[in-house]
């Protein structure tokens, strides 16, 4: 082998490498909303977490990914550690199906038809489809789509690099001589183990133990050894993935590894002894790619029926290895192992916003009533909601740029604008429910009381803002577009208001039925709960721009006010129901 055949296989496992990561982006971003689904149905039972983890390492073709998202869904409670432990069970078996895509290349015949099922053959079609979608495609769907088969096709290309490199050294002895100390099946363990561990992919590793094999060097007794060492080797990327996660998470990480490292321990007991008794000549034969697709996928179901009966076994072991800390850890709001998969980001910034949007809404209300009635234990409490979404803007502020700066598609690219700009907004409401405190805490101080009329105005517009608050959260907790569209209006209603109460104190100030302190307090509540149905309308504006995927809330409101009878006669409902 000269230097040209090892540049050839190092070309070649880097286009194999590439193409995996490629189609597995790819797979994982067309997926994403169809994981999310398969997901939220988990239930308790065995079998439904062991579907689910089959599935989705299926889908995206990489049991390390499946796992490291596991760990995500754990981390951030959307998954408890017992259905991890069945999913992590089911992910061993899904990521086989790489193994016997790979096999295709093995296939010997004359038949055209059978020809035509080789990789060789079909790879050129697929890359020319691909490319043609990736260039000419409009959408993001076309162009993903386009990408899955530009990724195959380079991961084929690079298979077939990898195995004509090393065809050279089906004749070498010294080639051989290192493949029968694989034979041995600690060193074939420990060798899969490692070079799985290094590359992070035990898709790969078995792709390039199929490129080995198709030397014809390679033996069943060498090959199976490194597969089971594969399955160690796999749990790297999970355990790195935990550093830094909760208790929970670290142990569903280590129960993947526990399941690998006590699955190959127990079938490789039996295999050595099993060969120490009896001859296997199938054990001396060179391997074929669909050899060991075979024995990768009977290996792995063979450890998920020794395992499955002892989930609960496992799930203990893990909870010894790792205990429960002294004191509650604290709740990871967004968890960052998900930005690989955008549309579960997602749903965890729309979990975590919905959080920040009731602080915000709860903080609001309890400051109206603080003008009547003032409590000092409810204006603590309003501050520290105040402070908690101030908190919840930053995560979710940095955890979106982060997100927004990956490849997204256009629906979740609508969906991660219109929550920023949300964000915004109830941040805003909760800073003009502090400023709604400060007025009645100036009351309170400075012996201020509104006057009856005042007190009766107070109750209309305060009631008007209740209801926008409502309105609003409806249309974004719901997406209830009906609520966003009855919005505007009331926000228009609310304006007026504002203008007429404002222009009511002025007549009192003149009439000296009340003193210029009570109209500074006065004009800054006004304009305070102004601003806070503002904040609605865009919150409700959001909404609709989301569900048109046209993000311009300005130029949609104006069209709604200028166009409909709907919004007329909504105006004059509610001009009839808070009038003064």
């Amino acid at each position: 082998m000269d230097l040209f055949d090892v540049l050839n296989l190092v070309g070649g496992l880097s286009l194999f490498l590439f193409g995996m990561s490629l189609m597995g982006q790819a797979l994982e971003r067309r997926a994403g909303s169809g994981l999310k689904a398969l997901l939220g149905k988990l239930t308790g039972s065995r079998l439904a977490g062991l579907l689910t983890g089959i599935g989705v390492t299926a889908i995206i073709q990489s049991s390390s990914a499946t796992t490291v998202m596991v760990v995500g869904f754990v981390n951030s409670g959307l998954m408890t550690l017992r259905q991890a432990v069945h999913v992590i069970m089911g992910a061993n078996i899904g990521t086989t199906v790489t193994a016997w895509v790979l096999s295709l290349a093995g296939i010997e015949s004359e038949s055209l038809l059978v020809q035509l099922l080789k990789p060789s053959s079909f790879t050129p079609v697929l890359a020319l489809i691909g490319i043609s979608f990736y260039m000419m495609g409009k959408d993001d769907r076309k162009k993903d789509v386009g990408v899955i088969l530009l990724g195959f096709a380079t991961l084929m290309f690079g298979m077939e690099e990898m195995s004509s490199a090393v065809s050279v050294l089906q004749d070498e002895p010294s080639f051989r001589n290192i493949l029968l100390l694989f034979t041995n099946p600690v060193l074939g363990v420990l060798a899969g183990a490692v070079l799985t561990a290094i590359i992070q992919s035990s898709s790969a590793s078995v792709g390039i133990l199929q490129a080995l094999a198709s030397t014809g060097a390679v033996t069943y007794g060498a090959a199976i050894p490194i597969i089971m060492g594969q399955n160690i080797g796999t749990c790297v990327t999970a355990i790195l993935s935990s550093f830094g996660a909760t208790r929970n998470a670290k142990r569903a990480a280590l129960v993947h590894l526990c399941f690998n490292v006590i699955g190959t321990a127990v079938w490789l007991s039996v295999f050595s002894v099993v060969r120490a008794f009896v001859t296997i000549p199938l054990l001396s034969e060179a391997a074929s790619l669909f050899g060991i697709a075979v024995a990768h996928s009977v290996f792995n179901v063979l450890c998920t029926l020794l395992m499955l009966p002892l989930s609960s076994f496992l799930e203990r072991l893990v909870c010894r290895l790792i205990p429960d800390a002294p004191q509650k850890e604290a709740y990871a709001e967004l968890e960052e192992r998900l930005l690989s998969t955008p549309s579960l980001a997602l749903a965890q910034c729309r979990r975590v916003l919905d959080k920040m949007a009731n602080s915000a809404i709860t903080a609001l209300n309890a400051s109206l009533a603080q003008v009547e009635h003032y409590d000092a234990a409810s204006a603590e409490s309003i501050r520290a909601a105040e402070d908690e979404t101030d908190h919840l803007e930053d995560a979710l502020g940095t955890y979106l740029v982060r997100l927004t700066s990956r490849k997204l598609s256009r629906e979740a690219g609508t969906l991660a604008t219109a929550y920023m700009k949300l964000i915004g907004d109830y941040e805003r409401i909760a800073d003009h429910a502090v400023n709604v405190l400060e007025s009645a805490e100036e009351m309170k101080q400075k012996g201020i009381v509104l006057s009856d009329d005042a007190k009766r105005e107070y109750a209309v517009i305060s009631g008007a803002v209740k209801e926008i608050l409502a309105l609003s959260y409806q249309a974004f907790s719901k997406n209830d577009l009906d609520s966003a569209r009855e919005t505007e209006p009331l926000e228009q209603v609310i304006d007026d208001l504002k203008e007429t109460l404002r222009t009511r104190h002025i007549l009192r100030l003149q009439q000296q039925a009340c003193g210029p302190e009570a109209g500074f307090v006065w004009s800054d509540l006004l304009t305070n709960l102004e601003r806070v149905s503002d904040h609605c309308s865009n919150i409700s504006g959001c909404v609709l721009d989301a569900a048109e995927s046209n993000m311009n809330i300005h130029q949609n409101l104006r069209a709604m006010r200028s166009s409909g009878e709907d919004y007329q006669q909504d105006y004059r409902r509610y001009s009839a129901q808070y009038a003064v």
